[in-house]
């Protein structure tokens, strides 16, 4: 098994269960996202540049408001067209929960690093949370930059490092440091301490 970051990506995505997402009703969205801001369907016309009547039949459903009704509706509440169309996050506690003893996960190993993927049994994560060794002290051992969808989270355990990052001067890193960045920047990470350093990698998976 590759422990590359965007197999590891691509293994806990493929963990989790595809679900179908119910058609948005434009009407309600329109409403909840009106009710968001505390705005009567006065002050939600007046910011979109509507007559309130018009904006009524949109949120009853009485009427398919053309385009630059949909473009004059998402200025007006400050967001795009597409999240007149997208569901809202749900505030519902699902109560999920995992745990991993120190030396559980599923184990990859590489030349440059070695990886435990924790909270492997929670399916529909938003993040992807690893234990890492680093093997690699050169630049020379890794073929080209990582790069990988997602924001990451790196924070130093033991040991000395150094990021190397596509736009930055490299970081000398030591315990307790911590970095957070794009994954799609081109960055690779070395240990310049004796032993081989270990760190905390979060990555986000959305």
């Amino acid at each position: 098994m590759s422990s590359d970051p965007k197999n590891l990506i691509r293994i806990a995505r493929e963990n989790g269960q595809n679900e179908l997402s119910k058609p948005v009703d434009l009407g309600e969205r329109v409403r909840e996202l009106r009710k968001a801001r505390s705005w009567t369907l006065e002050q939600a016309a007046t910011q979109a540049g509507m007559a309130r009547s018009t904006l009524s039949k949109i949120e009853n459903g009485q009427m398919s408001p053309t385009y630059d009704a949909l473009k004059k509706l998402a200025e007006g509440l400050d967001i795009s067209v597409p999240q007149l169309f997208t569901p809202a996050q749900k505030a519902a506690v699902n109560g999920r929960l995992t745990s991993n003893r120190m030396g559980e996960g599923t184990h990859t190993v590489t030349t440059t690093y070695e990886h435990h993927l924790l909270a492997n049994s929670l399916t529909q994560k938003q993040m992807l949370p690893y234990h890492a060794r680093i093997r690699a002290r050169s630049m020379d051992e890794f073929d080209g930059w990582v790069r990988h969808e997602g924001e990451e989270f790196l924070y130093v355990l033991t040991g000395v490092v150094r990021l190397y990052t596509e736009f930055y001067e490299p970081i000398e890193m030591k315990r307790g440091d911590s970095a957070y960045y794009d994954g799609e920047m081109g960055h690779n990470v070395v240990s310049i301490s004796p032993e081989d350093a270990t760190i905390l990698w979060v990555t986000s998976l959305v």
